[in-house]
């Protein structure tokens, strides 16, 4: 007797998986916001110490590394990543395959 599967797959989005209504604004932060904590983790930079870096109080700093980005657009995560001595650069081409889901990607160099 063949068993019917608990879980489903997933579309590549998880932020789209679970409902949210902004899912490929959700997922582009979620991944900028990886960048700049893993250059912060590299620098082995304080939160402090960050949030002196980057022009923001400490607490926003802690609301960034534990991925709650509402009151983080993504013009101000570029700049994050401008002030952390990063180039942010914006690629428009045509998507990929006929099948292929245009989107936004977030790549480091």
């Amino acid at each position: 007797m063949k068993r019917k599967s608990d879980f489903e797959e997933s579309s590549g989005n998880v932020f789209a998986d679970i409902g949210l209504s902004n899912p490929e604004e959700a997922m582009t932060k979620a991944q900028l916001a990886m960048q700049i904590i893993d250059i912060i983790n590299r620098r082995k930079l304080s939160q402090a110490e960050a949030a002196a870096l980057l022009g923001i109080d400490q607490p926003k700093i802690s609301s960034l590394i534990h991925g709650r980005l509402r009151g983080f657009s993504v013009e101000r995560l570029f700049r994050f990543l401008n002030a952390l001595g990063r180039e942010v650069e914006i690629v428009v081409r045509a998507k990929k395959g006929r099948s292929a889901k245009p989107g936004v990607r977030v790549l480091a160099a």
